[in-house]
């Protein structure tokens, strides 16, 4: 069995369970999924299948991948992902996948996206620096302080907490439930908060430590 899906973050509202509590929830369009290869242990290593999400027009895929959609006969992809699978001789190419068929409600979850970018920003909003005090004209407010010794070592250490891009980076969180899965609306509800902006790209994979 495949051990996840692509899907597509559609935003945040809420639903109510069988006791009447509220239950704020992440709503992803996740699949259909069409299985565009096969990756096995005996020519590849490991045991894999690559699945294309989003449709995309034709015309603008370049000929090496016109020829590798038309494996699949199923037109163009904006996304391609490999996702572990076991059992894999239960697929084959142009196979499409949804939701319904890896997940169902209660499952726990790793879901992965892309963060927001908040771009160029300093070290108290991208690390937590509490700042020079605001009074008594200290003249030092929200800058770093001192990086590093001049003598020895010379040089500023990799990995110094400094300001610098911050967001739009892969992040992963673990452990989230499923509450809801509508298959005929190709839709997963995740409880809580999830990676990324709307529209995004997320991929939905069973929990690791569940």
């Amino acid at each position: 069995m495949i051990q996840g899906i692509l899907g597509k973050k559609l935003g945040m509202t809420q639903v109510f369970a069988a006791d009447g509590h509220r239950i704020a929830v992440t709503v992803v369009e996740a699949g259909p999924c069409t299985v565009l290869q096969k990756k096995t242990a005996a020519t590849d290593g490991y045991n894999a299948l690559q699945l294309g999400f989003g449709t995309k027009k034709m015309h603008r895929v370049g000929k090496p991948m016109v020829g590798h959609f038309k494996k699949a006969d199923s037109g163009a992809f904006d996304h391609l992902r490999e996702i572990k699978a076991e059992n894999i001789d239960d697929y084959n190419v142009g196979d499409e996948i949804n939701c319904a068929s890896v997940f169902a409600a209660g499952d726990v979850v790793d879901v992965t996206g892309t963060s927001k970018g908040k771009g160029f920003q300093g070290v108290i909003k991208r690390w937590g620096f509490s700042g020079g005090r605001k009074t008594h004209g200290s003249k030092f407010h929200r800058a770093p302080g001192a990086i590093g010794a001049s003598a020895w070592p010379a040089k500023v250490f990799k990995g110094k907490k400094m300001p610098g891009q911050m967001g739009n980076e892969k992040v992963t969180l673990q452990n989230l439930e499923i509450v809801e899965v509508r298959a005929g609306e190709n839709l997963i509800l995740v409880k809580g908060a999830i990676p990324g902006a709307r529209q995004g790209l997320v991929m939905i994979r069973k929990g690791v430590k569940a």
